[in-house]
């Protein structure tokens, strides 16, 4: 497996605003790129992200990993959505520059993952030929809506959900329905996983292999596109 530390650190310039860090991770002759926000909580470097990163590299996908605004500055406030659209397609259209002919392809985790479906719905990222949503966070835990989702029917890219069944910022027929509602979804799920793809012990699994399998998942969707 391609270790954290062969990540090459970058600096991605926001028209209008400071410039943000990322991490690019490639793998020799790569089959596909994926640009890759982190959630509200976490950065780039957290050991969840790093993992995903890591993961892809060893099934030959390059990442480009990335920090919002806020998360540069130490902030602990999400970017409003103007602020974080922008770190969004200045990530992609750094992806794009490096992926070159590989297939591009967009998303993140939870905040990062809707942060940038807003985006693609507002204007498409250039390059890009699909999304992908590690734990859409669908609406806030204890508040089941569907509000979160209205955009995602403006997308015309192919769009992939990796969901945990247990996740509360995600009630599973709720997340069903919005996905049968979309032309172009497709919807991975792991069984008895939280938003953070963390399983209970008497599931039998380990998170790694949660983590494993929504991977497998991941590439083999990208091939697919």
């Amino acid at each position: 497996m391609v270790r954290r530390m062969d990540a090459e650190p970058l600096s991605i310039a926001i028209p209008g605003a400071d410039p943000v860090s990322g991490l690019w991770l490639a793998p020799p002759e790569p089959s596909a790129c994926l640009v890759l926000a982190h959630g509200a909580g976490a950065g780039m470097t957290h050991r969840h992200m790093a993992a995903t990163a890591e993961g892809l590299a060893a099934r030959g996908v390059a990442t480009l990993r990335y920090q919002f605004p806020y998360m540069e500055k130490g902030g602990k406030r999400v970017d409003p959505p103007p602020v974080a659209h922008s770190a969004v397609r200045a990530a992609a259209a750094e992806g794009l520059r490096r992926a070159a002919a590989t297939p591009l392809f967009a998303g993140g985790r939870s905040f990062g993952g809707r942060m940038t479906s807003q985006a693609q719905a507002l204007a498409p990222l250039p390059g890009v030929r699909g999304l992908i949503f590690f734990a859409f966070p669908l609406h806030p835990a204890g508040k089941p809506s569907t509000d979160r989702a209205a955009h995602l029917a403006a997308i015309q890219v192919p769009m992939l959900f990796l969901q945990g069944t247990k996740d509360t910022l995600a009630e599973l027929v709720l997340l069903q329905g919005v996905v049968a509602g979309l032309e172009r979804a497709t919807l991975e799920l792991a069984p008895d996983a939280d938003h953070s793809f963390h399983v209970p012990a008497r599931a039998g699994r380990k998170d790694a292999d949660v983590l494993a399998t929504l991977l497998d998942a991941a590439v083999a969707w990208m091939t697919a596109q």
